[in-house]
């Protein structure tokens, strides 16, 4: 299977994590597990291509095909390890957006 045929979101955030979606080819999806989620090899193995951190946290079962991903805001996107400054600078960007300061 292609990995060029998997689309991946913008990444979107609250106050904790940062999220995205990453859309695979129903005939993809069709030889995946129904319920459970993946592990970081399992995703990776099939060709979905992501920075470190980021992991497999919910089914979307109308669309199943929807892989839906987080990671706790500040991760470093090489360790996969939250940095404390990036997860403030971050935080601060999201309270920008919103305007929500304090």
């Amino acid at each position: 299977m292609s990995s060029s045929r998997i689309e991946y979101s913008e990444k979107y955030a609250d106050e904790e994590n940062e999220y995205r979606h990453v859309i695979l080819p129903k005939e993809l999806a069709k030889t995946l597990p129904k319920t459970r989620l993946l592990t970081e090899n399992e995703w990776r193995s099939i060709g979905v291509q992501q920075s470190r951190g980021w992991e497999h946290y919910a089914i979307h079962r109308p669309e199943p095909h929807i892989l839906l991903f987080r990671r706790p805001l500040g991760t470093d996107p090489q360790t996969g390890a939250v940095n404390l400054e990036l997860k403030r600078q971050a935080l601060e960007e999201y309270k920008g957006q919103f305007g929500l300061r304090g």
